[in-house]
């Protein structure tokens, strides 16, 4: 039987209005029940749990991102109800089957469509807790070519850090693409929109190859911006037929 808080942001995702421009994507408040978010910000891990994401991923550059991947390896080292709140996190969002196929079914046509001749190919999903620091910022980049679908949930306290949201770009040549990988200047790129960072929202989108995102520098002083990430790869090497 799903939680009240299953079902709650599986009707809320179900019943979004998919943006399509630049590339597909939702945005949406209110996402868990409002108890349920109280407790996601009442058991965050302390600051010591997380660990540099360069440490964990093979990134360089990004030393004002900790991550805690949400795996019973990594979680064994929270505190009491802490690990327990955040394995029943992970089982409702990786472990449960049923949280990825309704995300999958979400983005159904575009996925079909970019692996449109591609046949057995095998997915998986993952997530992990993410805190930016202070001078955190990304450059427009469309994610890795194995990701295919990206879930951002913001998870603020309050409306301070509305400005510190993922930031939608375009190129400014109209006939660029990236099938993944590079972070990109931003002198090169649009920012159109930037989606609030607000409590309980969440940011959703397809991988493309012109998903381009990021995050402008963070320049609060000791800003630290909470996120949950979720996210669906493609097994195989999407980009060969």
């Amino acid at each position: 039987m799903l939680t009240e808080a299953e079902m709650h942001l599986a009707y809320k995702i179900a019943n979004a209005n998919i943006n399509i421009f630049p590339y597909p994507h939702i945005y949406l408040e209110n996402v868990f029940p409002a108890n349920f978010y109280q407790d996601i910000l009442r058991y965050l891990p302390h600051p010591d749990d997380m660990q540099p994401i360069e440490s964990v991923r093979a990134v360089k550059g990004y030393k004002e991102r900790f991550v805690l991947e949400l795996r019973d390896e990594q979680l064994v080292t929270l505190p009491g109800q802490k690990n327990i709140f955040w394995k029943e996190i992970k089982r409702m969002l990786v472990d449960d089957s049923r949280f990825g196929n309704l995300v999958f079914s979400k983005f159904e046509p575009f996925i079909s469509k970019r692996f449109e001749g591609k046949n057995n190919l095998k997915f998986f999903s993952e997530s992990l807790l993410v805190e930016d620091t202070t001078n955190y910022a990304l450059g427009p980049h469309t994610d890795s070519p194995r990701k295919v679908v990206t879930m951002l949930f913001y998870l603020p306290v309050d409306i301070s850090q509305a400005h510190l949201g993922t930031s939608i770009y375009i190129p400014n040549d109209p006939g660029f693409k990236c099938a993944g990988g590079p972070h990109y200047g931003r002198e090169g790129f649009t920012r159109v929109h930037t989606n609030p960072f607000l409590p309980n929202s969440l940011f959703a989108f397809v991988k493309t190859d012109n998903s381009f995102h990021g995050v402008e520098r963070l320049l609060d002083p000791d800003s630290r911006r909470w996120l949950l990430l979720y996210d669906i790869y493609v097994k195989t090497d999407a980009n060969t037929p």
